[in-house]
């Protein structure tokens, strides 16, 4: 027997260990498909019987688990047995969202976007027998494409457009979506799904309030005072009892006692949608294959997956080594958590917690200035917690400190700068300067990054710089739709061809390309694209 395969033997029975824990205490069975299909998943994925590696966990059983998982286990060693048949006869395949969608080619883009929205909306759910997905209360928008739940840091760009078309009823029942969430799984998962139950992503959700409380006032803050609470506990787990220099789930403590986060997955086995991508992944590396997958997942939790911003050797996925990595993003994001429990405790009449609360925000904002800003490169740069030293890679993420108002304004025009020079392209800002194939590096331009982009720009005294990023990436967008009647994920900025790489297609719909054009239309009216 392999090495690989026994890693993954006993990481797949730690996982199922963990999970039928989870399962034992609510309702419906939380264990994902790798658990509940064992061998049976395995088989089914390992050799190709759909394209795509989502479509299986995805898919919703026809019988239950223990039934499928027994019969397969019967019929597996029969003469003839046609694997691809037993799994048509016991699952029924998901269908892709607004698959059936044709754009009304006479619609400007704010119409067509705004049309959009309802196809894009599903919920609120009923529990559906031997499914994945985890239901949800009140209505939300999908991303489109081979995404069909809810996906965390997506929905905040998508309500950014939603709220500038006037959906706010939409708005709310998605912050009350996440807030369920919290409340029912301790923090908000990847997406609704059993299979992202060990994950999170960018903690968007004190945005999300924020977004809600600018328009309906502080009170807002305060009803969601308690998920802000336990948002902030699920990312600081372990902290009282971290020594300097050690790491505990998604905190380090650095050796002079500054505390970080970074990103992290409760599972270090092949993912459940990209299980057959992760095995070839490990095989390609030296390094224990567990070790491979908890840094893949990791890299899942942050949204960039994959980019050279996580690899040893750019050109190289088995090179990744995400859990090493302070990443600058994820730590102004938590800043603008503790920024937003402040304001919470404030709101609730407790004014000497929420002016502690604001200290340890402020001690957050400064070790931000420190830890990641990178004198060579004058810039923020992510930091290699266990090497004690910056990354050299300048990417989009270092505008995060701008648009949640950590950066000075030496640093911000230090970013301008390094933003010019390496990441400006015709239409639009690229993750890295690196063309390394992923999909979260050059040549391809991402919604959620422009947005990051232009307004850390437009609120820190770079308004010109702003108003040229908007105008290239609204005139991408308009130019695409133009010619395909489409919205896609992501595009090629360069302007020499579609976006590429990664582990699926380019997906169209697109929730949060949509809900970025759409806020841009707003911020910076063009009456070519939107005409009224």
């Amino acid at each position: 027997m392999n090495r690989g395969w026994m890693h993954l033997k006993q990481g797949l029975a730690l996982a199922a260990c963990w999970m039928v824990c989870v399962a034992a205490t609510a309702a419906p069975d939380l264990r994902p498909p790798s658990v509940l299909y064992g061998e049976l998943f395995d088989a089914v994925q390992r050799a190709g019987i759909y394209p795509d590696s989502k479509t299986f966990p995805d898919a919703v059983a026809r019988y239950s688990p223990d039934e499928i998982l027994a019969a397969y286990r019967r019929e597996q060693g029969a003469t003839g047995f046609d694997l691809r048949a037993f799994v048509a006869m016991n699952f029924t395949a998901p269908q892709t969202a607004a698959g059936g969608y044709h754009s009304d080619r006479s619609q400007n883009v704010c119409e067509h976007i705004d049309a959009l929205w309802p196809v894009l909306t599903r919920g609120p759910d009923t529990q559906q027998p031997n499914s994945s997905l985890l239901p949800l209360p009140h209505r939300y928008v999908v991303p489109g494409g081979r995404f069909r739940e809810v996906y965390y840091w997506d929905s905040y760009f998508t309500m950014l457009g939603l709220e500038a078309a006037g959906q706010h009823d939409l708005v709310d029942e998605m912050l009350a979506n996440f807030a369920y969430l919290i409340d029912t799984y301790g923090h908000i998962p990847n997406g609704n799904r059993t299979y992202y139950l060990s994950r999170s992503q960018p903690p968007f959700f004190a945005a999300m309030v924020k977004l809600v409380a600018d328009r309906d006032g502080d009170a807002v803050y305060a009803r969601y005072l308690p998920q802000l609470r336990r948002e902030y506990d699920f990312w600081m787990d372990g902290v009282e009892s971290l020594k300097p220099g050690a790491a505990f789930r998604r905190v380090v403590r650095l050796p002079d006692g500054i505390v970080l986060n970074r990103y992290w997955d409760d599972r270090d086995v092949p993912r459940d949608e990209a299980y057959r991508e992760d095995i070839a992944t490990a095989r390609a590396s030296t390094r224990p294959a567990a070790e491979v997958y908890r840094d893949l997942r990791a890299a899942a939790e942050s949204g960039w997956d994959f980019s050279s911003r996580w690899l040893a050797d750019p050109q190289v996925l088995a090179s990744i080594h995400t859990t090493d990595f302070l990443p600058v993003d994820l730590n102004s994001l938590m800043y603008q958590l503790e920024i937003a429990l402040s304001r919470a405790v404030s709101a609730s009449g407790d004014q000497v917690e929420a002016k502690r609360l604001r200290s340890t925000a402020e001690l957050r904002a400064r070790a931000i200035r420190s830890v990641f800003w990178n004198d060579k490169r004058h810039t923020f740069t992510d930091y290699l917690w266990k090497e004690r030293r910056h990354s050299d890679v300048i990417t989009a993420a270092g505008l995060y400190p701008l648009y949640f108002d950590v950066a000075t304004r030496v640093e911000v025009t230090g970013v301008a700068k390094a933003v010019r020079a390496s990441l400006l392209r015709p239409e639009g800002l690229v993750p890295t300067p690196t063309v390394s194939g992923q999909q979260w590096d050059a040549p391809n331009g991402w919604p959620p990054l422009q947005w990051i982009a232009i307004n850390g720009f437009r609120r820190n005294g770079e308004a010109a710089l702003a108003q040229s990023l908007a105008r290239r990436w609204m005139l991408e967008g308009a130019q695409e739709f133009a010619k395909t009647g489409k919205l896609v994920e992501k595009y090629d900025v360069t302007g020499l061809s579609d976006a590429k790489g990664g582990e699926y297609p380019t997906q169209d719909g697109f929730g949060w390309t949509n809900g970025v054009l759409r806020a841009l239309t707003v911020e910076y009216p063009q009456p070519a694209i939107c005409a009224q």
